[in-house]
């Protein structure tokens, strides 16, 4: 029994990490289905920004999309303070006063969180397509012309851009983080040619102004909203020349704690859209949305059973030894990672790798009970570098 726990386990984890990215790639290989995309089509866009005490953030955000390259008869700036209490509102409201592209500021009070504003700035908007941006996102000049190329195709009802992090002096994170989402837009790039994918930044994203559905506050728009355009019959697509530098969080702990709220809400959005992984309305998504992140949310369970069984198994010797003493290399190398990290040193891909990727399943493992324990976050707090 031990046995066949062991290997069952090894091959979950192998198929949600390696096996799933492999088949898509397979499936996009055989039959593509490509973007009718134009260059030369630009409609008029309003980029929506939820932000709470972000005056630290809120100019620089606000000068580059005011920056941006795109027709500036065509572009609108809305955002919705959260109560903000550290003069955040009078920052935008200088911003606004000193150029001639509409820049809206609106107050929502008391706090509601992201969901509950831009529920409250989507009927303002003027523009064909709502653009998200988060209150510390720094766009490339040419993001929109590129997320915006892809509605031109009147099937793609959602477009995602690619999110890199990077210093505060603005060079680029390397290793454990940065190579998780290498892997994450990789594969977006995989299903995009299949046809929709599953997940999105949040801070560089594009959709259909008629699309949008008002979400519960306690929804995750990041991961709500493009479900519900697929539910509509629409494609959402990664567009990996529309770019986001964000800055990295400076600390684990800084990180693990979003990666414990953001996991929380989409378990919630999973449970709120669970009739998209019924095969019956669409065979292909639903496989998609429970292989990349019902299965990935619980990789912890076979993580767990297979340091279970494999420290069980070692003693028999054969395959079981090995795999002991590969699994403990590798728990040792995350917990050195931790403390190289904790001692303020930069981490080579032998430490960041298996110390990100415990940093991530643990946060699923934490949301996962507090998803038990009917918790929600609906409100936020600005990241912390």
């Amino acid at each position: 029994m031990m046995e066949f726990v062991f290997w069952a386990s090894f091959a979950l984890l192998f198929y949600i990490y390696f096996g799933y990215p492999l088949a898509v790639k397979a499936f996009a290989t055989l039959k593509s289905n490509p973007i009718a995309a134009n260059d030369d089509y630009l409609p008029k866009v309003s980029i929506l920004i939820a932000a709470y005490n972000e005056a630290k953030d809120i100019e620089a955000t606000l000068r580059n999309k005011l920056a941006l390259d795109y027709p500036l008869e065509k572009l609108e700036v809305l955002v919705i303070s959260d109560e903000s209490e550290d003069g955040t509102d009078g920052i935008v409201e200088a911003v606004a006063a000193s150029t001639q592209i509409p820049v809206r500021l609106f107050r929502q009070a008391p706090r509601q969180g992201k969901t509950a504003g831009l529920n409250t700035l989507v009927p303002t908007a003027t523009g064909d397509i709502l653009l998200f941006s988060d209150a510390n996102s720094q766009w490339d000049t040419q993001a929109v012309r590129k997320l915006c190329r892809n509605f031109a195709d009147p099937r793609v009802g959602y477009v995602t851009g690619k999110m890199v992090y990077v210093h505060a002096d603005g060079s680029m994170v390397g290793d454990g983080c940065s190579a998780y989402m290498k892997y994450e837009n990789w594969l977006r790039d995989q299903e995009t040619r299949i046809g929709s994918i599953v997940g999105v930044d949040g801070g560089i994203d594009a959709m259909r102004k008629e699309l949008y559905q008002p979400l519960r506050a306690d929804q995750l728009p990041d991961f709500v909203q493009p479900l519900k355009v697929v539910e509509q019959g629409y494609r959402v697509v990664y567009e990996p020349e529309a770019l986001l530098k964000e800055e990295a969080l400076s600390d684990g702990r800084s990180e693990f704690s979003m990666r414990v709220r953001v996991s929380l809400r989409a378990l919630w959005a999973l449970k709120d859209m669970k009739h998209l992984m019924n095969p019956v309305g669409g065979p292909i998504f639903a496989w998609q949305l429970m292989s990349h992140k019902l299965l990935r949310y619980g990789a912890f369970v076979p993580m767990i059973t297979l340091a279970i069984v494999t420290l069980l198994l070692a003693p028999k010797g054969g395959i079981y030894q090995p795999a002991a003493l590969a699994y403990i290399a590798f728990l040792v190398l995350a917990w050195l990672g931790r403390k190289k990290e904790a001692g303020g040193q930069s981490l080579s891909a032998v430490y960041a790798i298996p110390y990100y990727f415990m940093l991530l399943n643990l946060a699923s493992y934490k949301a996962f009970f507090a998803f038990l324990r009917g918790e929600k976050k609906v409100i936020w707090n600005p990241r912390k570098g």
